[in-house]
């Protein structure tokens, strides 16, 4: 039987429901028109963000698996991770340091990923290249940052992966220190889950330590579809999430 092009190739939808994923995987546009088809019958059809938010768009460069850049845990999800966690902090009541540091950490939570399936570890990855790195990160924001909230979003990283009840000691101590930034990341990661093929993945709000405002679950989910389109159309990871951002904040 001859091998399928890349043309012919399953799509992530496909995949998902034989239980094949692979270690890379990139959006395509089967499984993207699906997601669209399937939005939340309790969604409003006029989602929209009441304001802009900070985003910050990481680099490919961050990324430990280079092609993972492109691809489901790559850089147009970790820049929507940190656009809604700036946005759930505002909610929160967070000063702006803790913002911004939030919003760093949700642009650096996946970048040392080496799967898009299982991979522990990877938020402590993340974390120790957050450390090392947080004056590059900074600097791309454009926003100085206190020692003290770069070390609370560096916690943040480090156990956005771990379920709350699979905390050591060492990391129940950690959330102690940052639990705001923690559960603002955690619920930020979990609003962009509309971009997996499955439905049973899509957000679960009750694992959720943190109120989400009920503009926001439809509004996470136009911000995949309107991105992801936009790159499969052709467009650049910041043109893209530019895109999808300027459609949910109109005349702003």
């Amino acid at each position: 039987m001859p091998e399928r092009t890349p043309q012919d190739r399953a799509c992530l939808r496909e995949l998902a429901q034989e239980r094949r994923l692979p270690a890379h995987q990139p959006m395509d546009q089967v499984t993207l028109e699906w997601i669209a088809s399937s939005r939340p019958v309790n969604f409003d059809a006029a989602p929209s963000l009441p304001r802009p938010g900070l985003m910050l768009v990481p680099e490919r460069s961050w990324f430990a698996a280079p092609r993972l850049a492109d691809s489901n845990h790559g850089i147009r999800h970790n820049a929507r991770v940190s656009l809604l966690a700036s946005l759930l902090a505002e909610e929160q009541g967070l000063d702006s340091d803790d913002i911004a540091a939030v919003c760093m950490a949700g642009a650096v939570h996946d970048c040392r990923r080496l799967d898009d399936r299982e991979d522990p570890g990877h938020g402590q990855r993340a974390a120790l290249w957050f450390r090392h790195h947080s004056a590059t990160v900074t600097g791309i924001l454009r926003q100085e940052v206190p020692t003290g909230s770069l070390h609370r979003a560096a916690e943040a990283i480090a156990v956005h992966d771990v379920p709350y009840d699979r905390f050591t000691a060492r990391q129940q101590r950690a959330y102690r220190e940052a639990p705001h930034l923690v559960d603002v990341l955690k619920a930020a990661d979990c609003l962009d889950r509309y971009r997996l093929p499955l439905q049973r993945w899509w957000p679960d709000m009750t694992r959720l330590r943190i109120p989400v405002p009920d503009w926001l679950p439809p509004a996470a989910f136009a911000l995949v579809v309107h991105s992801e389109q936009a790159a499969l159309d052709g467009a650049t990871h910041r043109q893209a999430l530019d895109t999808a951002r300027h459609f949910l904040t109109p005349g702003q």
